[in-house]
């Protein structure tokens, strides 16, 4: 195993944190702003981020929902390269079946090289939309053929992304550039790292491959808590030692919002699990207000649905996240902790990573 490959995976613990802890950003779009709001947010939590001591910084591709404006993971981390100098940035993931495999390669060497050393490309197989848009997306109504031919296209990537197709395949002289060919060509120079590939996932199949593979995996168990035990269960016993890592490497993304008092929590976790209300069936929209989500007439089975989704939120004060994530994280083994913030204000999301910060002692900036 490369050591500069695992130290690009693996994070340092700060503080009191069990883990390093990491962001995922949805870059959400609350009723009243606008996208640009919601991006200037995402740089804010970024620079703090990096201030105090997180260790890596992810986007996730979605579509056609209006409150979340992450559509373009390779353009925003080009806007958070600009504006950031240490911390790692990375998709959490990039849907590779909505993509052909060279572009993929050609965006994040292009991301590599004008942030050497520190992006990271996480790659799922789910479409991060409805079936209608991913039919856009891809050009085809064969969904089910994309996510059954993830293995093949994640090959196919990883070929590009080292410039190393065998003789006689009828891709060995496409290039994907920035990447491994330009050191080779006439005077060529090419930095010695390329992005740490990592799967992404929400059920077994990922798991299963991830560790087949010796890769990195990220669970979402801010969206499929039920699954989260079982599907690392699988990522250990199926891990298999590679050039990448030794030992198996999981993250999990978490729903955690932390505010100065108890009651304001409730009333953000209410109006962003009206949120999910609505994409759920199939009305999605801005992120709604707190005074919006309180004034909000829930059918039971809407209210069921909300205590069964604010189950898995991590909410309250400073104290009450702390506990509640070092719980989780003694419960699953994550080897990393990757928070994510939903609210209707930006302002409220950046509060939050601070006060989790100050939690846990992370460290402050000079």
């Amino acid at each position: 195993m490369s050591a500069d490959a695992a130290d690009e995976i693996r994070g340092t613990a700060h503080g009191t944190a069990p883990v390093p802890l990491s962001v995922l950003d949805l870059v959400t779009v609350g009723a009243g702003r606008t996208a640009s709001d919601a991006l200037r947010t995402g740089v804010d939590i970024a620079r703090l981020a990096e201030s105090r001591g997180f260790h890596r910084y992810w986007v996730a591709e979605h579509h056609s929902m209006p409150g979340v404006a992450s559509s373009s993971p390779a353009v925003i981390l080009a806007h958070l390269a600009a504006h950031t100098g240490r911390i790692r940035l990375g998709s959490g993931g990039v849907m590779l079946p909505n993509h052909a495999p060279l572009v993929i390669a050609e965006q994040f060497g292009t991301l590599e090289a004008m942030a050497p050393g520190r992006i990271d490309l996480g790659l799922g197989r789910a479409p991060g939309t409805d079936g209608a848009t991913a039919a856009a997306l891809r050009r085809s109504d064969r969904l089910n053929e994309g996510a059954d031919d993830f293995p093949q296209q994640l090959a196919e990537l990883t070929r590009f992304l080292d410039d190393d197709f065998p003789d006689g395949h009828p891709y060995r002289r496409i290039h994907a550039v920035p990447g491994p060919v330009q050191a080779t060509s006439p005077g060529g120079v090419q930095s010695p790292h390329r992005p740490p590939l990592w799967l992404l996932g929400s059920s077994g199949f990922s798991a299963r491959l991830a560790g087949m593979l010796g890769l990195p995996f990220a669970f979402a168990h801010h969206f499929s808590a039920q699954n989260t035990v079982p599907a690392l269960d699988l990522y250990r016993e199926s891990f298999r030692p590679s050039g990448v890592l030794d030992a198996p490497y999981a993250l999990i993304g978490v729903s955690a919002l932390a505010t100065d008092d108890e009651k304001e929590a409730r009333r953000q976790v209410l109006a962003a699990a009206l949120n999910m209300v609505r994409l759920r069936t199939g009305r999605p929209g801005l992120v709604p207000t707190p005074e919006e989500a309180e004034a909000y007439d829930f059918s039971p089975m809407e209210r069921e649905f909300v205590e069964s989704w604010n189950a898995n939120v991590i909410h309250g004060t400073p104290d009450e996240v702390r506990t509640g994530l070092d719980a989780l994280q003694k419960r699953t083994g994550a080897d990393e902790l990757m928070l994510t913030a939903n609210a209707h204000g930006g302002d409220v999301r950046l509060r939050s990573y601070e006060l989790i910060a100050d939690a846990y002692g992370l460290p402050t900036p000079a």
